[in-house]
């Protein structure tokens, strides 16, 4: 493998179509496409400040690294990646990719970020701004995530997320197979349009949760008091701990939970309208 230690780069495609080449502490500058087209690529503590650095890559291992807001679009096309213990400051990163890892990143700026991407793994990862984050993704495994974004998780499949925070509204919109387990979730209208949702021990803000969904699970999960309006047009099977503001024309299945607020029974209530609605 050949090594390339302490230089710098700019311009056009400086290490176009290279492969098995080792880098570390190596500065991109500003320019477009150093890695383009390239395979089995190690960068350890290095800078990139041009846009578009690694597309079309295959094998590729980036440690300590840096991705400053000029680097924006950094990985597209590309797959096998795995990155670790790395700040990303630029704005669209990973699309089109497969074969993702990622432990200990931090992405303050992730608006538009892991578009159509899939066999994704993270751990340790936390993202902020990030609006539309994993827009038709797929093969998602995510334990400690942080996130801080609306609109996440839209128009994903198998999806599992372990122990993690989400502050984001309008999450998990017209997802396919999707397992939480012992998480927070936080922000309007969550679930909506969702096919196989399932929240084990989770905990649950925001108005108007989980309408809208078929074959929905609920498992030992709690509530805020302002996670109202829930379940309308749902089919739902529930067990909830502690009480629920309002619960809102669920269409099928059994909601258990120590309290509610208020029922809401009305005539734009949906067939089959049968929904068990138990107290404890």
């Amino acid at each position: 493998m050949e090594k390339i230690i302490g230089k710098e780069f700019g311009g056009e495609r400086p290490l176009y179509c290279t492969h098995d080449l080792y880098l570390e502490d190596v500065t991109i500058h500003a320019g477009e496409s150093s890695l383009k087209e390239t395979s089995n690529i190690e960068a350890f503590k290095c800078r990139f400040e041009g846009k578009y650095p690694f597309w079309c890559c295959d094998g590729f291992k980036v440690r300590e690294c840096l991705f400053t807001e000029g680097a924006r679009a950094a990985l597209w096309y590309s797959k096998n990646l795995e990155m670790t213990d790395t700040l990303i400051e630029a704005p669209k990163m990973f699309r089109e990719m497969t074969g993702i890892k990622l432990k200990n990143v931090r992405i303050p700026n992730a608006g538009e970020t892991m578009w159509g991407c899939h066999q994704i793994e993270m751990e340790n990862v936390e993202v902020e701004k990030g609006d539309y984050i994993f827009m038709h993704s797929s093969d998602i495994k995510v334990k400690n995530f942080k996130l801080q974004g609306n609109y996440s998780f839209q128009y994903c499949h198998d999806v599992e997320i372990h122990d993690s925070n989400l502050q984001t509204k309008d999450a998990f919109w017209e997802t396919d197979n999707v397992t939480v387990y012992d998480s927070v979730i936080n922000g309007e209208f969550l679930g909506w349009h969702s096919r196989n949702l399932k929240l084990v021990r989770c905990h649950i803000g925001g108005s108007q949760p989980l309408c809208y969904a078929e074959n929905l699970i609920l498992e030992d999960c709690t509530f805020e008091p302002d996670a109202d309006l829930a379940f309308e047009y749902s089919t739902v099977h529930a067990t909830i701990n502690g009480s629920v503001t309002s619960v809102k024309n669920p269409r099928s299945g059994r909601i258990e939970a120590d309290g509610y607020g208020e029922v809401i029974i009305d005539q734009n209530i949906k067939k089959p309208a049968d929904c068990e609605i138990i107290t404890r």
